[in-house]
């Protein structure tokens, strides 16, 4: 790319894409929104129009073009796979939604196959990206908290109107693969791989046909910590997670979504941190990665793959065989 920005084309028409990615992208230095493809042509022009970039009918024909040196993935989590394989094949670095896939073997496919064929590969949890979970690390390497004793993880969302693809068994919707992400990606990133599933459990109190509650039950062997998640998709609103270490604990609000605007907090007598706008530090680590031509995140990415599927096979509702 020689220090240009890199051209991005975007598979769908989302809502991730069009309140926060796409904006994001189009505000970036590094990077330059160049087409939108739908198999909708009315939808394409209208979400390409504010970005004066180019509406394409249909996602093949969007992967075809030249001028696209990599491709965002918001699709439903069903077809993330399919297109993200395409994508690569195409000789395009990607950015997909999460879940990667559905299926851990899946998942550890597409990163093989970026890795052969020199390509960026990157699972958009943002969240990752924001320092202030860096900052509860550090507490944590530092001993601020002693040993750490139980990590409490939430994110919760309320119903949406009906129709929502979230509610497509289908598409792979369901509050696993949704929120659930969230949760079991924050015990990942302040822990480490060494998490075992002792419990789940999946239901649906709200009867929206999919699995739209669910808790897990977890154990970090090297340090004795026990995890505990909860996600949904018919609830109050939550989005925090509660560290408690044999000294102090420390709770997270805004934990995974936070506006840019928000102030963080880790510890009553700490001092807040700075914002941060962790959708375009997610911008900058993708263009960092497609410029080096590498995955981020591979390892944790396939462990969380490999969680995600056990916590549906535990809890009697293993649908890995969604991936199309």
């Amino acid at each position: 790319m020689n220090g240009s920005p890199l051209r991005i084309g975007v598979l769908g028409c989302a809502e991730i894409a069009r309140r926060r990615m796409l904006p994001a992208f189009a505000a970036s230095p590094a990077t330059e929104v160049v087409a939108v493809a739908s198999r909708d042509p009315r939808k394409a022009r209208e979400t390409a129009r504010p970005y004066g970039c180019r509406a394409v009918t249909g996602y093949e024909a969007l992967l075809a073009e030249p001028a696209v040196d990599a491709v965002y993935v918001p699709l439903p989590a069903a077809l993330h796979a399919r297109w993200t394989r395409a994508a690569l094949e195409a000789g395009k670095h990607v950015l997909a939604e999460k879940p990667l896939a559905l299926e851990p073997a899946r998942t550890a496919e597409l990163f093989a196959l970026a890795e052969r064929r020199g390509l960026a590969l990157m699972e958009n949890v943002m969240f990752v990206h924001h320092p202030q979970h860096e900052a509860v690390r550090k507490l944590v390497a530092d001993g601020d908290l002693g040993e750490p004793r139980t990590l409490h993880a939430e994110f919760t969302v309320p119903r949406r109107p009906p129709g929502d693809i979230r509610y497509r068994a289908d598409l792979g919707g369901g509050a696993l693969w949704d929120t659930g992400v969230y949760p079991l990606r924050a015990a990942l990133h302040l822990l480490g791989p060494d998490l075992t599933l002792l419990g789940s459990h999946l239901s649906d109190p709200g009867g929206l046909g999919v699995p739209s509650a669910g808790t897990a039950l977890l154990l970090h062997a090297p340090t004795s910590t026990t995890v505990t998640l909860a996600f949904g998709l018919d609830h109050a609103y939550r989005s925090a997670y509660t560290l408690t270490g044999s000294r102090a604990a420390l709770t997270l609000t805004h934990a995974f979504t936070p506006p840019a605007t928000h102030i963080p907090r880790l510890l009553p007598d700490s001092a807040p941190l700075p914002p941060a706008d962790q959708v375009a530090l997610t911008v900058a680590a993708f263009a960092a990665a497609a410029a080096q031509r590498t995955a981020v995140a591979a390892d944790t990415t396939i462990r969380q793959a490999e969680l995600l599927a056990q916590i549906a096979k535990g809890a009697g509702a293993d649908r890995t065989d969604r991936d199309r």
